[in-house]
């Protein structure tokens, strides 16, 4: 066979992308671990300081980092189903994805989408921080449609799965000075010792469009206004109605409030 003859550029060819192939599935294969600790990381740097069991102003190193969100008990909750599931793996479960997947997705019917979003995943990854095997924080993932950005987050709960016990927004492309403030650790802290629904049971969560002062009727669920960004303030206010809502994790905090808080 000459080195001109059509069928040996062929092999060649063949031969190429068979090496390159087994390479790159390799490479796969033995970065996997390398990317899901990664991500771990990067979840846990959002997460841990929101579970308490960090000391205020102590920043974790990263290996103390992970050491944590290994301790958490993390699970995966089928939102329609308001019940824990083990179809997938918490760890490796990409909920954003699963938002556009023909069978992980799910459209919201436009009467209840308040934070217009449009579809959402079926299944969200829930972090728990757990003490003598009951829960003392429930953490979950949160977003919603801003002015000009989606944004992302997530709301602590205390073991009454109603008292907020901290909140963080971690993502977003809100305008500089004015959408981007829900970012300020500040006005994040406010959030702590609000409650998302009354006595009745009713969501009662908000943005408020002024101060909220101390001890008024709406001090335990309203957190100040952001200063000339009312649109995002609203929108804040629409992505908790829609998550704390019916076709959210309402039904899901109801069947665990019923189990006392046990998650096992």
């Amino acid at each position: 066979m000459t080195n001109d003859s059509p069928v040996k550029a062929f092999l060649v060819v063949l031969l190429t992308a068979v090496i390159c192939s087994s390479l790159v599935s390799a490479a796969v294969v033995i970065l996997r671990p390398i990317q899901l600790n990664n991500q771990m990381l990067d979840r846990s740097r959002n997460i841990i300081k929101l579970t308490g069991l960090v000391e205020k102003g102590v920043t974790p190193s990263d290996e103390e980092m992970l050491e944590l969100y290994r301790g958490m008990d993390v699970k995966v909750v089928d939102i329609d189903r308001a019940a824990f599931t083990d179809e997938l793996d918490p760890l490796s479960f990409d909920q954003r994805r699963a938002v556009n997947n023909a069978e992980l997705g799910i459209a919201i019917p436009s009467d209840l989408d308040a934070a217009s979003l449009g579809r959402r995943s079926r299944f969200a990854t829930v972090y728990m921080v757990l003490e003598d095997g009951e829960l003392d924080r429930l953490i979950l993932p949160v977003r919603g449609t801003g002015m000009w950005s989606m944004m992302y987050g997530y709301v602590a709960l205390e073991s009454d799965l109603n008292t907020i016990a901290a909140a963080t927004f971690y993502e977003q492309n809100e305008t500089p000075g004015l959408g981007d403030q829900i970012m300020r650790p500040d006005w994040q802290a406010q959030w702590k010792g609000r409650r998302v629904y009354d006595e009745a049971g009713d969501f009662r969560f908000a943005v408020n469009h002024g101060k909220v002062e101390p001890g008024s009727s709406t001090w335990l669920y309203e957190v100040d206004a952001l200063t000339g960004a009312t649109v995002t303030a609203d929108a804040v206010t629409a992505m908790m109605q829609y998550w704390f809502g019916p076709h959210g994790y309402r039904y899901f905090l109801e069947e665990l409030r019923d189990q006392n808080g046990r998650v096992n």
